[in-house]
């Protein structure tokens, strides 16, 4: 029997999609093993939010390759989207897919055991208005079940590449998200997370998505959510934490920084504001909520001012679980062409908002 191993970088949603790329191998005849040992198929699914995630991406390439050099070696995820002349330079690589034709991996891994020639499938995502099926009918080993039900963003932050990668917003139908949750739960899970890009970007509208699927499964246990964006969060959303119970009580929201200059010139559409009266809300009808959040340390410009402006944020909303990064340019952003801070300062910065969380 052919052997498949799997490394997935970065989000949620790429733990996701390698679910289920996994689930198609399987179901092709292969059995899955560990990416330390020797496979016959390798597939690195990538991240391209930090120079980080490209780093280790291509340190993920070359380990595959030298334990099998004789290994198919699949590349897929945002960074072989946005940089595939790199990831077909590597030695090694045999198949090259982006953020698209995931769900037809096994045939190009087949097409190359036959002709032995590179594979490379890139997409112009900016123009791909379809969602691809990427769904997952089991999660091996893990209690809590992951949706994907969006893609894409159309926010472009200043920072941030991945709409580059992933493309404009685009949602999964209501029916078909019923129907894998209905599945989902048959199989025994008890909690079931949504998780997507943005997924408030969810249309015709994040709110009355997550209604929807309260009022026509009004036996799930658990319904939970991926990083949601503050300025999206509306009061028809607040509403449904008082009239469903089974809505998880954490929130995780996308902040990014607590300083309203820094915030602007992110492209972000919240204030500071914003996030401490969302979390007041919250609160008031969930009084054991708890929040996470993501931030960025370091951003072009960011002083020391700002900076004490986002730890004072983290406090003054009670944020306690935090998702903390150095900024990292990302070529193409316009916050790439802002003055930088060296990347010491940013580090140090992201060390003290990091100790900050644990306190």
């Amino acid at each position: 029997m052919a052997t498949v191993a799997f490394h997935t970088l970065g989000c949620k949603v790429n733990s996701y999609e390698s679910e289920a790329m996994l689930e198609i191998f399987k179901k092709r005849g292969y059995e899955t093993i560990d990416f330390e040992s020797p496979a016959d198929v390798y597939v690195i699914n990538t991240c391209t939010v930090t120079n980080t995630g490209d780093s280790k991406s291509r340190q993920m390439i070359r380990k595959a390759h030298r334990t099998n050099p004789e290994a198919v070696i699949c590349v897929v995820g945002c960074y072989s989207q946005v940089a595939s002349e790199e990831i077909t330079g590597i030695e090694g690589v045999s198949v090259v897919l982006g953020t698209q034709h995931r769900a037809s991996i096994v045939d190009f891994v087949e097409e190359y055991k036959s002709t032995h020639k590179q594979i490379v499938k890139i997409e112009n995502v900016m123009k791909v208005s379809r969602f691809e099926d990427l769904s997952i009918h089991a999660f091996e080993n893990k209690t809590r079940a992951f949706l994907k039900i969006q893609d894409g963003c159309n926010n472009f932050c200043t920072y941030c590449i991945i709409p580059y990668a992933r493309g404009h917003n685009r949602s999964v139908p209501l029916p078909l998200i019923i129907k894998q949750i209905k599945e989902l739960l048959a199989q025994g899970f008890k909690e079931i997370c949504l998780t997507g890009v943005d997924i408030c970007s969810y249309e015709p509208s994040f709110s009355g998505v997550v209604k929807d699927i309260l009022e026509q499964i009004p036996e799930l246990p658990v319904l939970q959510f991926g990083s949601l964006d503050p300025a999206a969060i509306d009061d028809d959303f607040i509403n449904l934490l008082s009239k469903y119970s089974n809505i998880d009580s954490h929130f995780h929201f996308s902040i990014q920084s607590g300083d309203n200059l820094i915030l602007k010139r992110m492209g972000r559409r919240h204030s500071r504001e914003t996030v401490i009266d969302l979390c007041k809300k919250i609160r008031e009808i969930r009084p054991n909520a708890t929040f996470g959040a993501d931030f960025i340390c370091g951003f072009p410009t960011e002083t020391e001012e700002a900076f004490a402006n986002t730890c004072k944020l983290v406090e003054e909303a009670g944020l306690s679980k935090l998702h903390v990064f150095p900024y990292s340019e990302r070529e193409g952003t316009p916050a790439a062409r802002m003055p930088q801070l060296p990347m010491e300062e940013r580090r140090r910065r992201a060390a003290v908002l990091r100790e900050l969380s644990k306190e």
